[in-house]
């Protein structure tokens, strides 16, 4: 489509010869330009969300505290039930260690019976003291 169909104005020669067409406003003018800052008002205020946060944050640590007393208690109740026990549990210890003593005992006398002057129970050191030897010494299962 040519420009002189357009403006209907059929034989023109040049461009010059066109009639001057600008665009301008609509009829009234336009809507005004909002240019300045519009935040809206929605939503809680800052001290709601803190007041909030600050909330859960107290119920959470007052969970966490009444969690540490029963864990706590369960503790104290599992040390308990140890502490009522460990005498029937080092009875137990002392009657298996003095079997095995007793078998060491024949060993020690059986291995160093060729030996002049030996004692058999005797400690080779002479601190005067005595001491129970290693555990794993007499409990060759437990290696």
């Amino acid at each position: 489509m040519t420009e002189a169909m357009i403006r209907n104005k059929p034989g023109m020669a040049s461009v010059k010869d066109m009639p001057i067409l600008q665009d301008g406003p609509p009829p009234g003018g336009f809507a005004p330009v909002r240019f300045a800052r519009r935040i809206p008002n929605k939503g809680p205020s800052a001290m709601a969300i803190f007041l909030a946060a600050f909330g859960a944050f107290s119920y959470g640590m007052y969970q966490v505290g009444q969690g540490n007393k029963v864990r706590r208690a369960l503790k104290e109740e599992k040390y308990a039930a140890r502490r009522a026990i460990l005498p029937l549990l080092q009875a137990e210890e002392d009657e298996r260690f003095v079997k095995e003593w007793n078998k060491y005992l024949e060993y020690e006398a059986e291995v160093m019976k060729d030996v002049p002057g030996w004692k058999v129970g005797q400690s080779v050191y002479n601190s005067g003291k005595w001491m129970p030897p290693a555990t794993g010494e007499l409990r060759p299962e437990v290696w």
